[in-house]
């Protein structure tokens, strides 16, 4: 497998698109690692020093992750090094997607990232330009509808993202405040946790918790944990972190995704990052969600997780080993020796699932539905692993034995 996937790592893409803006120092990239399928698909993300390279290693992620989430298509993704918080941004952006329409409107379908935002940015700027939605390339290139069948697939589409998530179940607001896009990848997270255990058995209540990173995806997989009945015992994030041996409530996790900070943990009693960083790897937990930034977790790290207690990790960020590799590097491989690790691309393809739910003939447009479906993807996924053996420990190996065999 590693020699296939290596070759598959090293295999050049098949469309590189290099941007200058006009107006300001930003520069950008889309990357499309194959037209498989006729279409590839990926997110816009910006921040400053983004390189080519980030942005060639997410296609090839992404390319992986159509394999769980379909449709069966090449993987994509855009990047523009710059910094999300210079007041210039919304220019940049208008003419970054300008720039991109030709691909935009016939192979190539995007969405939000790092620190682009689907609802404020993606969707309106793009559809000042006249493109019907963010993923009408993957329509056009893969799907080739008919008029009525492409109608019909638009509005699927715009009403399902942005749908306001109003079940009890499945919302930590009683306002209704939240939509698809801000919840389904930090529930894919979480529920990918809770299908290991149904599979390979244990029970996930009372399963202590370790979460890293506090934007939409790291809370809503704790929110959902929590719920499920697992204890959150240790956050850490980027500008300090919160630690409770004996677990923090539901009403307490619900109280800390409600009140973040943007995409920041926000609590009168933060600790500090140095002082939470010093302690919350040898805290002890069964369960890791790294949920933050890619290749953020160190081999020690990973050493005191595993010296503590640990048995899985349900990997909410892309590439959350601190590896050079893209695939698979010898920290990844060390975790996957020694306890259970859900890759990325099953257990955070949550939003990508959506999509392309969301693009076949007569979807159910309702919360529960899309939920639902998120939910027995990712399932079915974890058993296509477990089919080939029951060992707990290997599955991203495996997983990746699976993918490839649809790719090379």
């Amino acid at each position: 497998m590693k020699e296939q996937l290596r070759a598959f790592e090293e295999r050049p893409a098949e469309i590189v698109f290099h941007w200058h803006d006009s107006e300001t120092e930003a520069k950008g990239w889309v990357v499309i690692n194959s037209l498989r399928g006729g279409a590839a698909g990926g997110g816009t993300r910006m921040r400053k020093g983004l390189t080519e390279g980030e942005v060639l290693s997410l296609a090839k992620t992404m390319e992986i992750k159509f394999t769980i989430a379909g449709p069966p298509i090449g993987g994509a993704k855009s990047g523009i090094d710059f910094d999300p918080n210079d007041p210039r941004k919304h220019g940049v952006l208008q003419r970054w997607y300008k720039a991109v329409y030709p691909l935009l409107k016939n192979y190539y379908g995007t969405g939000g990232d790092l620190n682009v935002d689907q609802k404020t940015e993606v969707i309106p700027i793009t559809s000042e330009l006249g493109i019907l939605h963010p993923q009408e390339g993957v329509l056009n290139g893969h799907y080739q509808p008919g008029d009525f069948a492409k109608a019909r697939k638009i509005k699927q589409l715009q009403d399902g993202v942005s749908l306001t998530v109003d079940s009890p179940q499945l919302t930590p607001s009683k306002e209704g405040t939240f939509k698809v896009g801000d919840l389904i990848t930090g529930y894919g997270t979480a529920v990918s946790v809770e299908h290991f255990y149904d599979l390979w058995g244990g029970d996930l209540r009372e399963k202590r918790v370790i979460i890293q990173g506090w934007g939409n995806v790291a809370s809503g997989a704790a929110y959902y944990l929590s719920q499920m009945g697992a204890k959150i015992v240790g956050i850490i994030d980027k500008v300090g972190g919160l630690m409770k041996p004996e677990g923090f409530t539901f009403d307490e996790i619900t109280h800390l995704f409600n009140t973040k900070n943007g995409n920041e943990l926000f609590a009168a009693d933060l600790m500090s990052f140095e002082e939470v960083n010093k302690q919350i790897w040898s805290m002890g937990a069964e369960v890791f969600i790294p949920a933050a930034a890619s290749r953020l977790v160190t081999r020690m790290q990973l050493a005191q997780l595993l010296d503590n207690g640990l048995e899985v990790i349900s990997s909410g960020a892309n590439v959350p080993f601190a590896d050079e590799e893209i695939f698979y590097g010898p920290i990844a491989e060390l975790a996957d020796q020694k306890c259970a690790v859900i890759p990325d691309f099953i257990s955070n393809c949550g939003m990508a699932r959506v999509f392309g739910y969301l693009m076949q003939e007569d979807a159910v447009v309702k919360d529960e539905a899309i939920f639902e479906d998120v939910s027995k993807t990712i399932y079915s996924a974890l058993l296509d692993v477990k089919t080939l053996d029951n060992q707990k420990t290997g599955i991203t190996f495996k997983a990746y034995t699976n993918a490839l065999k649809l790719l090379i």
